[in-house]
Formats: structure tokens, sequence, C-alpha cells
């Protein structure tokens, strides 16, 4: 069979993180002024930061999305350029502005607030078949952020499965909260499911971790649940693997760590390495993005994880 041009192909949810950083962040209404120890503006979104990490894996990984015709949108094109992700099918919007979202981030934790922008512009009659059928995987992310995609996304993933694409989803957060959208007819066409331990509660319907375990796991052949500082745990019909992380350095901010653990899971995945080396390579990858400053800074590369390397004949 012919190699197909693409490892992984990635619907782009476009945007920069202007990022802002101080003991104390939160806003106080009534024009009054604060100062803040530190800002950084970079690209974000959680596609586009599971494409660049996936590319400095050594991963052929396309993009297809929108940016505006503007600074910011010219900013994400470089930035992906430069992680060796391919940007033909990243293009410019005539009328909407590129998307940011400024991150409050105080200590450990952030907020967020996101102008979604020319994030939300791409629709299904984007994405032609020649474009699913040029990738070996499909990554699907910010599920409900990708609102011009969301009413067809599960025709997307299970066009994407006739054509012989594997799959994976990170839906990550619902804004509206509603955490539907058919989610019982869309995981069956979902062979990686990467939600972090909240998520799993709302895509769910569960309270309980160990019930929102138990019911996603019915669900999907692969569930690997992001479980911040204590690390990942995956399950696969009556496996589970845990892998605990090492404390990130001190200095980073957490953005994008979720997401290059996601990439680092997927190359090894990808790669038919056993579950537990996958998990090992995210949460390498997880620790990297969280110990520097945005989403992609701190990512490792290929030479960095040992367990990508090919093996010497």
């Amino acid at each position: 069979m012919a190699r197909k041009p693409f490892d992984i192909l990635v619907f782009a949810d476009a945007c920069v993180d202007l990022i802002l950083r101080d003991d104390d962040v939160q806003p106080q209404f009534g024009q009054v002024e604060k100062l803040v120890a530190d800002y950084e503006l970079t690209m974000g979104g959680s596609c586009c930061i599971v494409a660049a990490q996936a590319a400095k894996l050594g991963l052929r990984v396309a993009i297809l999305g929108r940016v505006g015709d503007d600074a910011l949108g010219r900013l994400i094109i470089e930035a992906l350029g430069d992680a060796g992700v391919d940007t033909r099918y990243l293009s410019t919007h005539p009328h909407l502005r590129t998307g940011i979202t400024v991150h409050l981030a105080q200590g450990l934790d952030r907020a967020m607030l996101t102008h979604l922008g020319a994030l939300n512009a791409l629709t299904r009659a984007d994405i032609r078949d020649e474009l699913l059928a040029s990738a070996r995987h499909l990554h699907y992310g910010s599920l409900y952020l990708q609102r011009g995609l969301l009413p067809d996304w599960v025709t997307i993933l299970r066009r994407a499965k006739q054509l012989g694409l594997t799959t994976s989803l990170d839906t990550n957060w619902d804004p509206d909260e509603v955490w539907g959208y058919d989610l019982t007819s869309g995981l069956r066409y979902v062979d990686v499911l990467l939600p972090n331990e909240q998520e799993a509660r709302h895509l769910s319907g569960r309270a309980d971790f160990a019930a929102a375990v138990a019911y996603l796991r019915g669900q999907v052949p692969v569930l690997v649940i992001k479980r911040d500082l204590r690390g990942a745990v995956v399950w696969q019909a009556e496996r589970e693997i845990a892998q605990s992380v090492e404390p990130a350095s001190a200095g980073g901010d957490g953005i994008g760590a979720g997401d290059s653990f996601a990439a680092g899971f997927l190359a090894g995945w990808l790669g038919s390495l056993p579950l537990a080396t996958c998990l090992a390579i995210g949460c390498q990858c997880g620790r990297g993005a969280a110990s520097a400053v945005g989403g992609t800074r701190g990512q490792p590369h290929l030479a960095d994880v040992p367990a990508l390397q090919p093996s010497p004949l």
C-alpha cells in the first residue's frame, strides 16, 4: 500500500494566547488600572499546539483552518511552519479577525477569555475527501469551540473512518456547558478519547470519577484521561495503566500541557508502541510544555524522546 502524505490531519482552532502573569491578575472594574508583572503573546489553540508537538516529534502533520488576514494570523502560520507543520491548508478569512484568548495566569491557576473570530469559520464543506484520505489519522479537538463544524462533527468522523483513518477526539471544555451534540453517536467513530478528569465527568454525565471512567470505557476502544500533576491513565479492553509525571520546572504556566501530552501519546500509538510507552512519551511532552511559558516553547523534539528513535539495524 502506498504511503500516505500525512501521518496526522488536524482541524485548526487557530488563535493566539495573550498571557498576563502576576500574583494578582483579577480585574477590578470601575476603571481601576492594575499593573501585571509580565506578559507573553504566542500561538494558542489546542489543535494548533497538538499539531506543533506532533511535528516536532517527527510526524508529518497537516492542518486545515482559517486565520484572519492580520498580524496575529501571520504569527500562527509562522509558528506552525517553524514547528514543521504543513500549513498549505491554513488560509486567511477576508472578513474575520484571528481568534484570541486572554489568559489571566495566577500561580498554577488561570482564567481565560476568548474571542473566536476566524477560529470557527471552518465548515463541513471545507473538508474534502481527498484531504481526509491523504492522512493516516484525524485528530479532532476543540469540539465545542469549532462551531462551524459542530453540526456535522459526527458525519466528519464517520467519513474519516470510512476512508480508513484512525481517529482521536479531545473535546476540550464546552463554554456553554451543554456537553451534548449527539455524543453517543460520535464516540462510536473515535479510536482514542483524550479528556481530562473534569471533561470526563461532563462527557459521561456522571459526577463520580469511577462511574465516568466505566461509562466512557464502554464507548471507545482506548480511553486516556489526563490527571494534571498526577500524570495520566489509559484503559484498553481490560487493561488499565497509570503513569506518574515528575513536577514541571519552575517558571512555566501549564498552558498547552494537556495538548502536548495528547500529541506525544498519539505519536507513540501511531508508532504501535506499548501503551505504557505511549503514556510515558505523553507525560514527557506535557511536562516539557508545562515547564515553559506558552503552549509550545517547552515542547520536546524527536531527538529528546529515545522511545521514538528508530531501532538500529
